[in-house]
């Protein structure tokens, strides 16, 4: 220490200097502040490899985002895990119950047994919170599930029973359970996530929880491969009980960080009205931003069903063209062919989920990373319509298929940040189930009409679904611009249909905005956004 003049001050005025220093709060703030800094610097060099890696892919998380994070992770998995271990069994458990040709008529069931399980969903919404639903849904399919398993057992109602029924009404209960499921149950995690998780934190976590369904979905099938010595009812017992491990991740997730959301509105404060199963289509029908969602999620299945069929065809006459006097080795080779495939996607998936979806969204942003997947849809057609052949037709289902799950869905699920809770849960299981199947039915309306001719299936089908690629992309474009919109202004969409309405910038006086924006941008939203609705508005740029 020194004076001013360089000269080393006399020990009195050093004993004065240290007694003010314990009572002088402005010396102390100084030297708290450079020890403080010092151990932020020794703290930055004890990060480890692992960590500095985790923040570049994903961003700075606390420990305790971390472990709620690990914890929805968990039962994304389960959720994921068991619904692909029972859709392995579901085939050939009609089949040997009712007969294969049970089959196409168990589809048409499920989809009337979905639309009635959905409708039940909506009412269920009015009625619980948000982490009951979990409870509902979750006992209710485990009690399902488990009394299903235990009557496979049974030697005259279950598969032991090889005589081929179509009125055994297991298989049908089986198959429609299962298709409920998978259905109602992912759609209500993703609601469910999208209601706990800002903006931000979504955009650092949600790869992470697509890799851990990536896992689930390959998990799965592998036990089922195993049938032969654990046996079928058994497996099916394993999936009532992911079930129930799905209850326990939720209920232990509640007690650990309760029920408040780290997005607004998560909560349904306030008197509840009564409870209507339709508000979800009605959403829906009177928000643009909602049908703009739907766009993104559902239309470029029109295209990657014209895909696959074209792939199974081409492989198909490829494989009997190679064993033109042996159909059992054509059919073998046909499904190592698409048993490769889903290796190969689900590989690339989870890859892409794991190490480049946080880090892609949290770098480009979302109005720019939203772009990609339609760009990406049109080069493939063009590519396709220019070039048919198998392997390309394969190469271009497997970065479709991989960077749907790794990059769309993460995407299409950020967008319901700026939206109220009926949205996020209401309107997005319609959009799920049904928006998807139609997108579905769609492109196989195209695959039909051209089911003999694959080369005319490539080619007015990619000059098709070239056209659904622009729009999708125009779509897009505008959803990313709305988007960022709404998020700066502190919009909800879809608030006037809460019992009691409010902005963004009103709910962060109860607890947080939807999309963790600061209260000082949400001012100036409040007096444009007043009536909390985008009613009116275009797909426009």
């Amino acid at each position: 220490m020194t004076t001013p003049t360089g000269a080393s001050p006399p020990p009195t005025a050093l004993k004065a200097s240290a007694e003010r220093d314990e009572k002088g709060q402005e010396i102390l703030k100084e030297e708290n502040w450079q020890r403080m800094g010092m151990v932020e610097e020794e703290e930055e060099e004890d990060d480890n490899l692992f960590e500095q890696t985790f923040t570049r892919l994903y961003g700075k998380m606390s420990w305790n985002d971390k472990l709620r994070l690990l914890w929805l992770s968990g039962t994304l998995f389960f959720i994921i895990g068991g619904y692909w271990l029972l859709r392995s069994l579901k085939d050939p458990i009609i089949s040997t119950i009712d007969g294969v040709d049970a089959i196409p008529k168990a589809k048409m069931l499920s989809v009337v047994v979905v639309t009635f399980g959905v409708a039940i969903y909506n009412k269920l919404y009015d009625m619980y919170e948000p982490h009951q639903l979990f409870y509902i849904i979750g006992g209710f399919y485990t009690g399902l599930f488990a009394v299903i398993g235990a009557s496979l057992m049974h030697p005259t109602l279950g598969i032991y029973n090889t005589e081929a029924d179509p009125t055994r009404i297991l298989g049908w209960i089986s198959y429609c359970a299962i298709e409920s499921f998978g259905s109602i149950g992912v759609a209500n995690f993703w609601a469910f996530a999208n209601s706990v998780y800002d903006l931000e934190s979504a955009k650092k976590s949600y790869g992470l929880l697509v890799a851990c369904a990536q896992l689930g979905s390959v998990s799965g099938p592998t036990l089922v491969t195993q049938a032969a010595l654990l046996g079928i009812p058994f497996l099916y017992m394993c999936g009532a009980g992911c079930m129930a491990l799905m209850v326990a991740m939720v209920f232990f997730y509640v007690r650990r960080f309760g029920t408040d959301s780290g997005a607004g509105g998560s909560g349904k404060g306030g008197k509840k009205k009564k409870a209507d199963m339709l508000e979800g289509l009605r959403l829906f029908w009177k928000y643009p931003y909602v049908q703009g969602i739907t766009a993104v999620s559902c239309i470029f299945m029109v295209e990657v069903t014209i895909l696959d069929y074209a792939m199974k065809v081409l492989a198909k006459a490829k494989f009997e063209a190679m064993h033109p006097d042996d159909p059992v080795a054509a059919t073998q080779a046909f499904a190592q062919f698409m048993g490769f495939f889903g290796q190969a996607t689900n590989a690339l998936s989870f890859c892409l989920s794991l190490l480049g979806t946080s880090f892609v969204i949290r770098r480009l942003g979302l109005q720019k990373t939203i772009l990609l997947f339609p760009v990406l849809l049109l080069g493939a057609g063009i590519l396709v319509y220019f070039m048919p052949s198998l392997g390309l037709v394969f190469a271009m289902m497997l970065v479709l298929k991989a960077l749907s799950y790794a990059l769309n869905n993460p995407c299409k699920e950020l967008l319901y940040q700026p939206t109220s809770q009926a949205v996020k849960f209401k309107a997005k299981s319609w959009i799920d189930i049904f928006g998807q199947r139609g997108a579905k039915a769609g492109g196989s309306v195209i695959t039909a009409f051209f089911a003999d001719n694959a080369a005319a299936l490539l080619s007015y089908g990619m000059v098709f679904s070239m056209g659904l690629s622009v729009f999708l992309l125009y779509v897009s474009r505008w959803m990313g611009i709305t988007f960022d919109e709404y998020v700066n202004t502190g919009y909800v969409v879809g608030g006037d249909f809460d019992e009691l309405p409010v902005l963004a910038k009103d709910q962060a006086r109860q607890e947080d905005t939807s999309c963790g924006i600061a209260e000082e941008g949400q001012e100036d939203g409040e007096a444009g956004k007043g009536n909390g609705t985008d009613e009116g508005k275009s797909i426009s740029v």
